[in-house]
């Protein structure tokens, strides 16, 4: 047996060493299958596999079923999906996958969409429900019910109790709203940055003690009109939120000097507050909040009566606040010019200052004012009477980038002074209410030099043909006061297109009896009926269909449109007045609510930052 092996190995052998020279004979084991018996041959060059080896893994298998866009990494995927705008188009997104859905629910409820009833209930019961696939309470980071105000209470509020890590919370106008639900809100709430509860008279010390002990990354709060809050509450929320930055406290008529000195001795991260009537705030607190806020670049104390010159002229010697930008003292009767100088020496960098209804202001302070130079965008000087053509011209020559000047009431300018202001190149709004010596001279340079601007209002000399230029050369104008032009308000066929008055007394008395005494200071202004008969204000589709009319029942004159500088690439936005801002320059500075504004610095304000109107007069000037 073993010697026929041997033979038939050599028989094997001799064939192989003849195989050179012709064609190769079969071998033993030629009918199996060679591939699998010769483990050691090169398989490469015969270009075929082994089915182990053409077996793909698990992973692999899974990377080639799914789609390419599926295979990016999550970062890109979330930028991808961050551009969608549309609440619906993130829902399809999430119902596409599950790598899709992991990346977009994050998107889709970061700040869920509470505009109707119905969103909100169905809001309400995903971020109650514990058997979620996900647990959307957790994902929910700013929540905003404003647009709901008339319904939203306390039980509305009751099932974003579960919601911890909310940022931003929004309430304006809730006025159902009391402690309770506030306390509901925001108990366990660390996370929280900005909490606005505008208007919600029916809140007290006990809701802002709770948000003192359970947010102490607290950076923003706004309780304009909580008329009933106190020195006690305000100065547990300085002593507990020390990265407190922005603060506005308007009509809280309860605070003192206690709650300003809180806040300057512990918040001194500071950039804004607004301590608009609050009537018992003195020197003594603003002094100190001004020497100890070395960042605060927005500080307003309209209507606070009581502060005189000592706020400004006691300040701390050689100290210079180069982060303040705005300050607002409207009617602080009791600030003259020395103050003035005094503001401008220790804030070069100022931007907007008004200093309305401040009576004792003379030249002199507008002189000082000059030395801010291109520095000043916003000036607003109504009812200054004592102010005189040389001062404004003089005003005009050194600060050249102002845009917004008022000078509403300042009866001793005449058309020098604003035949001067039209020559200003960024000029867009000029207020000119009651200055009895503006003539035809005045609107007529005013058409010729300037290309947008709105003048809130003329003088009652002006004729109807001033007017007319002034809508033709200025097509962008939006906004055109002529209360008490004789010769508009006394033609029906032109106060047709007037928007409607204010409401007289008798309409504001008969809704007064209809409200609670909390609620009577959201009031508007009334008008007395001699005011409501001489009204005549064109606003936005009222200055088009003047300009229309006028130009149909006129022949075609000097008065047709001009070319202006004007880009019409540049948005357009409206203001609450309906007046038209343009959003290429005239970004306002982050008023208390602006979501992601808490960590700007005031670097990051480009030249161009502008200010809110600053003024509180809106109506009354139109009047």
């Amino acid at each position: 047996m073993e010697q026929r092996r041997e033979a038939t190995l050599q028989a094997s052998e001799t064939a192989s060493v003849s195989s050179s020279s012709s064609s190769p004979e079969r071998a033993v084991y030629d009918d199996t299958d060679f591939f699998t018996t010769q483990r050691n041959d090169s398989q490469s060059s015969l270009g075929v596999a082994s089915l182990r080896d053409m077996t793909m893994s698990s992973s692999d298998d899974l990377m080639y079923r799914i789609s390419p866009i599926s295979r990016l990494p999550s970062e890109l995927l979330i930028c991808c999906f961050s551009k969608l705008s549309s609440s619906i188009d993130l829902r399809t997104c999430m119902l596409v996958s599950k790598t899709w859905s992991s990346n977009v629910v994050d998107l889709l409820w970061h700040r869920p969409l509470c505009n109707t009833w119905l969103n909100l209930e169905n809001v309400a019961r995903s971020v109650q429900e514990p058997t979620s696939y996900y647990p959307y309470c957790s994902l929910v980071k700013r929540l905003n019910l404003s647009n709901l105000s008339d319904e939203v209470n306390d039980g509305t509020v009751q099932p974003f109790m579960h919601c911890k890590r909310i940022e931003r919370l929004t309430l304006t106008g809730c006025k159902a709203l009391t402690d309770r639900g506030i306390v509901t809100i925001v108990d366990g709430s660390t996370s929280l940055l900005a909490l606005d509860i505008t208007g919600l008279d029916a809140v007290t010390d006990h809701a802002l003690k709770a948000v003192a002990e359970n947010c102490p990354r607290l950076q923003g709060l706004n309780i304009t009109d909580c008329s009933k809050v106190t020195d006690e509450s305000l100065t547990a929320v300085a002593q507990s939120c020390r990265h407190l930055k922005r603060l506005k406290l308007n009509n809280c008529t309860l605070v003192t000097d206690e709650s300003v000195t809180a806040v300057a001795r512990h918040c001194p991260a500071m950039l804004e507050i607004d301590l608009h009537n609050c009537r018992q705030v003195t020197d003594q607190s603003i002094k100190l909040l001004i020497s100890r806020g070395r960042q605060l670049r927005e500080l307003r104390v309209a209507h606070c009566s009581q502060i005189t010159d000592n706020a400004f002229l006691e300040l701390p010697k050689h100290l210079t606040f180069d982060s303040l930008r705005i300050l607002d003292l409207t009617a602080c009767y009791q600030v003259h010019d020395d103050a003035v100088e005094k503001i401008i020496e220790t804030s070069p960098r100022l931007r907007n200052l008004v200093l309305a209804k401040c009576k004792d202001i003379t030249d002199r302070s507008v002189n000082a004012i000059t030395r801010l130079g291109k520095n000043l965008h916003y000036i607003h000087l109504g009812h200054c009477a004592q102010i005189t053509d040389a001062a404004v011209i003089h005003l005009v020559k050194t600060c050249n980038r102002i845009r917004y000047i008022d000078l509403a009431c300042c009866h001793r300018l005449t058309d020098l002074s604003v035949t001067q202001l039209a020559t200003l190149p960024k000029l867009r709004r000029i207020g000119l209410v009651k200055c009895q010596a503006i003539t035809d001279r005045s609107i007529m340079a005013l058409a010729k030099y300037s290309r947008e601007v709105p003048p809130k209002q003329a003088g009652p000399s002006l004729l109807e043909r001033g007017i007319h230029a002034l809508l033709n050369r200025c097509p962008k104008l939006t906004h055109l006061s002529l209360t008490g032009v004789q010769a508009f308000f006394v033609r029906e066929d032109l106060t047709a297109f007037i928007r409607e008055a204010p409401p007289g007394t008798e309409a504001l008395e008969k809704k007064r009896l209809q409200l609670l005494p909390a609620n009577l200071m959201n009031l508007p202004a009334e008008f007395t009926e001699h005011q409501r008969t001489m009204f005549c204000v064109f606003s936005g589709p009222g200055v088009n269909r003047l300009r229309e009319y006028l130009n149909s029942d006129a022949p075609a004159t000097i008065y047709a449109p001009e070319g202006t500088m004007y880009d019409d690439r540049v948005a357009r936005i409206t203001d609450d007045d309906g007046e038209a801002e343009y959003s290429d320059t005239d970004q306002q500075v982050t008023g208390m609510m602006n979501a992601t504004g808490l960590g700007v610095d005031d670097d990051d304000m480009n030249d161009e930052d502008e200010a809110g109107e600053g003024s509180q007069y809106g109506a009354e000037a139109d009047a």
